[in-house]
């Protein structure tokens, strides 16, 4: 029966490529592609659904593929079906080949019609990688996979203002949940000294026995597999990114933020529920946050002006009570009502824009004032307090702002004194140092060599924040993030002995695509001229080669798997002890601001309004 499951990754993965190879005006070939294979998957899934429920539903685990092992650590591919895997494959099956079918009319003759379906197909590959995983390697494939099919996708219409700035937005909290992902995955290379499978935490004594000699590890995973699930499913406080999602077209609101990801916050959490489920002080913390999130967003909805933006926050309140209902153990209660609310929230949001126009009748024509009653009564003052906190969205969009990306910004500000010129000067020398010292560690006082890797981490944590904040020069902004993670290596090396084949294999990835942006960017100069990252220049347009070769760079850099750097970023975070919380962060954290600042440079230099003005000039919003 395993040898079936790996096919329902391979089954969507064929038709995207197909649908790569198809020509963008063979429209009916490339939606006939999107459809087949993802209905293909379904009927597939429906077939071994019933057969697995006649054979008893046996908990499945399969170790796929082994991409990297040594006798410390093992890097594979593991693939797990039971009875969550189940229902959110059903339902993102169904959701998907209804999604596809209706996008064949609904993009017609639209210019990104095959970037569309490619999208979707590049997203379905993820979320089945993501809910089939059997471990937290696998997990994060699929996770990346969705983060960037959800920039894309918002971003859809490209050559306009705000879908372009909404999905730099929504990416930016993707990343807080992807350090959540990448700590959690950290500190469980130390819990359990091995690449530990959901399979094998339903071994409860197992669980239990590890839990009572670590138990701050233990809440120091959850809190960050909570904060994870959060910012994956738009709970306080990042509950703000969701509407601004929305500037994507009608099909991918619906399948995204609708029904599929925005529910992979609660999957994460019924995944890893056998670990947490023990401690009280964590289920009490996932309940009081789907309360709060349940609260807050039901009053916000109640608000809106756009039908969207009400269904998501209508949508993130119901999220709220199947946070409430996973930490009282309600498993199958918290399934069905996701099974529930994807429907319902794909419906509604498919439907949209026949609503709009079917309610303009009603509320211009048949509008009647409500009369007084009881409810008025209640403190005015209070209310309209209420009401004007519900229209700014509790400002939850500016604390966020105000919290972490200011100040972030601001350190990134201060460091103008740093040219490309300073840059060679300064931390080329300074790294052949670091090397130097590295190859004389032994013979270096123990109390300097305990401070070195926190320094190496924070010199690659301050040339990231440049590069996020650098608005002049675009060359010193991709160097600075490339430069980095020659640090984190520096960092990570003083800190544990390791084969030097890690670094390399973690390198490696890196100096191809770093290559290849800075040739893609330095052609764009050749063509353009001056470029800069004060706005947007809209140049997917022209060059959309160019484009893709570029956004392919800024991946291979991030760490997105494909490239080797993606095991070498896992491999080399195994090697920071426990006891180090602090380089932890500072290399999560460097990784999160990569990754933005990586998306922030393709987004200006690529997508917008074109700057050249006998182009047709589009509406900022979609």
């Amino acid at each position: 029966m395993v040898f079936f499951l790996p096919f329902f990754v391979l089954i969507p993965l064929l038709g995207f490529v197909l649908s790569f190879l198809v020509p963008p005006q063979q429209e009916t070939l490339l939606s006939r592609v999107a459809f087949l294979s993802v209905g293909a998957q379904f009927v597939g899934f429906v077939a071994f659904f019933a057969f697995w429920l006649l054979h008893g539903r046996p908990l499945l685990d399969v170790r796929d593929v082994v991409l990297y092992k040594n006798p410390d650590y093992e890097f594979f591919i593991d693939f797990y079906f039971d009875k969550i895997t189940a229902v959110y494959l059903f339902v993102g099956a169904f959701l998907t080949f209804l999604v596809t079918i209706y996008s064949r009319a609904y993009l017609h003759r639209e210019p990104g019609y095959k970037r569309f379906f490619n999208t979707i197909l590049f997203f379905y590959v993820g979320y089945n990688v993501a809910i089939m995983a059997g471990n937290f390697e696998t997990l994060f494939i699929g996770w990346e996979m969705l983060g960037i099919a959800s920039f894309l996708l918002i971003a859809f219409y490209r050559d306009r203002y705000l879908p372009v700035k909404n999905a730099l937005k929504v990416f930016s909290v993707y990343r807080i949940g992807d350090i959540g992902l990448l700590l959690a995955m950290w500190a469980s290379h130390h819990l359990w000294h091995e690449n530990i499978t959901f399979m094998r935490l339903h071994n409860s004594q197992m669980v239990h026995e590890h839990l009572l000699d670590h138990s701050l590890i233990g809440i120091f995973i959850s809190l960050a597999i909570l904060v994870t699930a959060a910012a994956k499913s738009a709970q306080l406080p990042f509950s703000s990114w969701l509407p601004r999602a929305m500037e994507g077209p009608t099909p991918s609101s619906a399948i995204f933020y609708g029904s599929l990801s925005v529910h992979l916050g609660v999957f994460l959490l019924l995944r890893t529920e056998p670990f947490w489920a023990e401690q009280t002080s964590i289920r009490i913390l996932i309940g009081l946050v789907g309360l709060a999130t349940a609260l807050v967003a039901t009053i916000i909805a109640r608000v809106q002006s756009s039908i969207k933006s009400q269904i998501a926050y209508s949508s993130v309140a119901q999220i709220g009570l199947i946070f409430i209902e996973v930490a009282f153990g309600l498993d199958n209660f918290a399934l069905l009502h996701f099974a529930g609310n994807a429907f319902l929230r794909t419906y509604q949001l498919l439907v949209s824009p026949s609503a709009v126009s079917y309610l303009i009748k009603e509320q211009f024509y048949n509008f009647v004032p409500r009369e007084d009653n009881f409810k008025d009564t209640f403190s005015k003052r209070v209310r309209y307090s209420f009401y004007i906190l519900a229209i700014k969205e509790f400002n939850l969009d500016r604390i966020l702002s105000r919290l972490l990306w200011e100040p972030l910004k601001n350190v990134g500000r201060s460091l103008k004194f740093l040219t490309l010129q300073r840059l060679v000067l300064l931390f080329v020398p300074a790294y052949l140092l670091g090397l130097f010292f590295l190859s004389i560690e032994e013979v270096i006082p123990p109390t300097l060599h305990r401070f070195l890797p926190a320094l190496f981490a924070c010199i690659g944590l301050v040339l990231v924040l440049k590069s996020y904040a650098e608005k002049e020069d675009l060359i010193l902004s991709w160097l600075c993030i490339v430069m980095n993670h020659f640090w984190i290596v520096l960092a990570i090396s003083f800190n544990a002995k390791f084969d030097n084949f890690q670094s390399f294999l973690y390198l490696s990835g890196v100096v191809a695509s770093g290559l290849l942006g800075y040739l893609c960017l330095r052609q764009m100069q050749k063509r353009e001229g001056k470029l800069d990252l004060n706005q947007f220049y809209g140049h997917a347009y022209e060059h959309p080669k160019n484009a893709f070769l570029f956004l392919l760079a800024c991946l291979g850099v991030s760490g997105f798997p494909i490239t080797p750097t993606f095991i070498g970023e896992d491999l080399i975070f195994s090697h920071i002890y426990k006891t180090h919380f602090l380089l932890a962060f500072l290399v999560s954290l460097t990784f999160v601001v990569d990754g933005i600042a990586l998306l922030r440079i393709y987004a200006r230099i690529y997508l917008g309004q074109h700057i050249k003005t006998y182009h047709q000039t589009p509406y900022k919003s979609s």
